[in-house]
C-alpha cells in the first residue's frame, strides 16, 4: 500500500505522519514540490499509483490571508481541487484537510457537519470554497475539518504560549473564544485508522463527505494557556501571572471565532474514531518540548 502525502515542508500534520515512520506513507510537497505545475503531479500519480491521497497542504496563516486572499485560494481552493480531478481520475480515494473556520462562531453549541456554513475571513472562505470543490469533483472523498492545532514542532498555540512564560512574568490571553485542542499527533493517528479502514475495501457510500476532528473537550486560549503553562512548570518553568482579556483587547486583521467547538459523533459512528481529551495531548507535548 502507498499513500501519498500532499504537505508543506513545515506543516504540523505532515510532521506529524512523517513521525509515524510507516513505509506506505510517501511525502511530496514545497519547496521541493511545485502544486501549480500540474504534469509534474501528473508524474507522481502514474509513477507512484498511490492507494489513497492526503493534502495536508493548506495555507494556515489567517491574518496574512486577509491582504493574500489570491494566494489562500490557489493553497486551499485551487490545489485540492486539482488533487481531487486527479484522484477521480485514477480511482484513488483522498483526504482533505479542512478547519472550524468555515463556521461564523455564533451558534452557541458544537457545530455538526450540516450546520449552514458562514466563513468571516478570508482564510475561512478559500477553506469553503476547497471543501465544495473537492466534493464537486470526486465521490470517494473525506474532508475532516479540525481546529486549535499544536504539537511540539513548527508554529502554534502551545509552544507559543510556553515561549512567552518563559521571557515573561506577566501574559494576557483571550479568554472568551471557545474551540477544541487538537494535538496533530492525534489527527495523524485518526487518518491513519481511516487510511487502515478503507484502503483496499469496496468504497461504502456513507463514508464519503465531511466529518469532524477534533480533541475531545472544549477550552478557551486563557484555560489552554493556564493548562500548559502549569505543565511546564513541572520541568522547571517559572509560572507567570496570566491575565484573561476579551477578544477586542486584542484585535486582529482576521476576524476569529467566538465558539467554533465542533461535535465529533459523525466521525465516532462512522470509523469509531474519538480524539484524546486534549488535557492528556498537552500533557504528552510539554514532555516532548523538554526532553529535546
Amino acid at each position: 500500500m502507498t499513500i501519498l502525502v500532499i504537505g508543506g515542508k513545515n506543516g504540523q500534520l505532515t510532521e506529524s505522519l512523517r513521525n509515524l515512520h510507516d513505509k506506505r506513507l510517501k511525502f511530496i510537497g514545497r519547496p521541493q514540490f511545485d502544486f501549480t505545475q500540474h504534469n509534474t503531479i501528473c508524474g507522481v500519480f502514474e509513477q507512484d499509483r498511490p492507494d489513497l491521497v492526503v493534502n495536508t497542504a493548506a495555507w494556515t496563516a489567517v491574518d496574512a490571508a486577509e491582504d493574500h486572499r489570491d494566494e489562500a485560494y490557489l493553497v486551499n481552493s485551487d490545489g485540492p481541487a486539482y488533487f481531487a480531478e486527479l484522484c477521480a481520475g485514477y480511482n484513488i480515494p483522498m483526504i482533505h484537510i479542512s478547519t472550524d473556520y468555515v463556521f461564523s462562531g455564533e451558534k452557541g453549541t458544537p457545530y455538526v457537519e450540516t450546520d449552514p456554513i458562514s466563513p468571516e475571513t478570508v482564510y475561512g472562505a478559500s477553506k469553503v470554497a476547497g471543501e465544495k470543490a473537492i466534493l464537486q469533483a470526486h465521490p470517494h472523498v473525506i474532508i475532516l475539518r479540525t481546529a486549535w492545532v499544536y504539537s511540539e514542532h513548527g508554529k502554534n498555540f502551545v509552544r507559543t504560549i510556553i515561549n512567552a512564560g518563559a521571557k515573561n512574568p506577566a501574559l494576557r490571553v483571550v479568554g472568551d473564544q471557545k474551540g477544541n485542542p487538537t494535538c496533530s499527533d492525534d489527527l495523524a493517528w485518526a487518518i491513519m485508522k481511516i487510511a487502515d479502514r478503507i484502503v483496499g475495501q469496496k468504497w461504502q457510500d456513507n463514508w464519503s463527505g465531511i466529518y469532524h476532528a477534533v480533541g475531545t473537550g472544549d477550552a478557551t486560549w486563557y484555560d489552554l494557556a493556564v493548562y500548559a503553562l502549569r505543565q511546564a512548570e513541572r520541568y522547571g518553568q517559572k509560572m507567570p501571572s496570566i491575565t484573561s482579556i476579551k477578544t477586542e483587547d486584542w484585535p486582529t486583521p482576521a476576524k476569529r471565532p467566538q465558539d467554533s467547538r465542533l461535535n465529533t459523533d459523525k466521525l465516532y459512528k462512522t470509523f469509531a474514531i474519538r480524539l484524546p481529551d486534549w488535557h492528556k495531548s498537552v500533557d504528552n507535548v510539554i514532555k516532548k518540548i523538554f526532553s529535546t
